[in-house]
């Protein structure tokens, strides 16, 4: 993977594509896996860095992980785990980082998080709030505590907490730390994302209820040991949107992604781009999974709502969409983009208007004027900053449109180190 990378135009694009292993399963999946007694396993692993630094940090924790073929063996169990002595280096995932930190604030004593710059710019108050509430100490460098931090812990209390702005990641952080807690904790969440954590750990034996109300979602846990399990991850649904936009933008183009985790909660991008005049075919497969299939369209713009996309993860490649749609599309309460691996906010902005659309913002809603098509796009620069979804948008607008190069492409590699080769495969 090199640093600035050229991206050209491609007249035709077709073909099938299997996404990586889910990241988030697969950071979950090993952070089970390491308080569980015995040994248990993971198929279809992200092979991303981000989830290899979670990997890394449960060995620094104690656990033993190893590799048997397409599988990782994770021999975990709370005789193993301690604080380490040395800090635990998140790299540029906040998704480690905040679900580490609800583990480690179960143990006694203290634990070190750092990352990189990018990581070192991004609030932890929303993780540190709670883990607080439950007894934890944490500090960090200034009011909004970003890394490096310093997590203490001690005898946990169950709470009762309402998650204030839709993460997923502070939810688990939660529920991680719950395990170790006395009572029961019960987290609330007013608009209902990923369930992956409570789902897993039902899975893996913890007695955790949840239900839906119409004021959102409560979930209830109550503290455990997780038992081995044998874990399979699906392919991740939010890397699978870039090929499927490419499919829907490019001429000529039919894109099929197979296997796809399809939790409504991971899938809203797809609603999204039906209602944008997209032609996408979608069914479940026998085991469950998802199939969805992208056939060249003619986009509109809409009003896409954050609550749609909860993670919000999907919004810079669906801007690319949005900038080969007729009319103006407005993503409202996208204000969370400003305090990602980048300010996606204003790289969205940026991506927009380097394809030739115009593009405004107003308070937190961000506004796309398309081109009608992906055949207008302008032949476009852009610095992702270190930031793996603004690269991998940039690289599939200028495959549609009209060639692109991007810089900071190597931080591709934290989530999706095949991208260039699978593109290259649907040419």
């Amino acid at each position: 993977m090199t640093e600035i990378v050229s991206i050209a135009a491609a007249p035709r694009l077709e073909g099938h594509v299997v996404s990586p292993g889910d990241k988030s399963i697969s950071h979950r999946a090993l952070l089970l896996s390491a308080l569980s007694e015995g040994t248990s396993s993971v198929q279809g692993i992200s092979l991303g860095a981000d989830v290899g630094r979670t990997r890394t940090i449960i060995e620094a924790l104690g656990a033993s992980t190893s590799n048997d073929g397409a599988r990782v063996l994770i021999e975990g169990g709370a005789a193993r785990l301690r604080p380490s002595q040395r800090p635990l280096d998140c790299g540029n995932s906040g998704t480690t980082m905040r679900l580490v930190m609800g583990l480690v604030a179960g143990f006694t004593g203290t634990s070190v998080l750092i990352g990189d710059a990018s990581l070192s710019t991004r609030p932890m108050d929303r993780m540190a709030e709670p883990l607080e509430l439950m007894g934890a100490t944490v500090t960090g460098v200034g009011e909004r505590i970003l890394p490096p931090l310093d997590v203490q812990g001690r005898g946990l209390r169950g709470i009762t907490y309402t998650v204030p702005v839709p993460t997923a990641q502070v939810k688990s952080g939660v529920l991680l730390a719950a395990l170790a807690a006395e009572g029961e904790t019960t987290v609330i969440e007013t608009t209902p994302t990923r369930p992956n954590t409570e789902e897993m750990l039902h899975q893996a034996g913890i007695d955790v209820r949840w239900h839906h109300t119409d004021a959102g979602t409560e979930i209830t846990l109550s503290p455990g040991q997780p038992h081995a399990t044998d874990w399979l991850v699906p392919a991740d649904p939010s890397q699978a949107a870039f090929f499927l936009v490419a499919g829907l933008l490019g001429g000529q183009a039919r894109v099929r992604c197979t296997g796809l985790y399809g939790d409504p909660t991971r899938v809203g991008f797809l609603a999204v781009l039906e209602r944008m005049g997209g032609t996408l075919e979608r069914h479940h497969t026998p085991d469950g999974l998802l199939e969805v299939q992208a056939a060249s369209s003619e986009l509109h713009g809409t009003e896409i709502r954050s609550s749609e996309i909860p993670s919000v993860d999907e919004v810079p490649i669906l801007v690319v969409a949005a900038a080969g749609a007729r009319g103006t599309t407005r993503f409202c309460d996208v204000g969370e983009l400003r305090i990602k691996e980048s300010d996606r906010f204003a790289g969205a902005l940026g991506l927009a208007i380097g394809l030739g659309a115009r593009a405004w913002a107003e308070g937190d809603d961000l506004c796309i004027e398309g081109l009608g098509s992906a055949s207008a796009f302008s032949p476009m620069r852009l610095d992702a900053h270190g930031d793996h979804r603004m690269a991998m948008s940039a690289a599939i607008a200028g495959a549609v449109g009209q060639g692109a190069t991007v810089a900071g492409f190597d931080s591709v590699a934290t989530s999706y180190p095949g991208f260039l080769d699978v593109l290259d495969s649907l040419r």
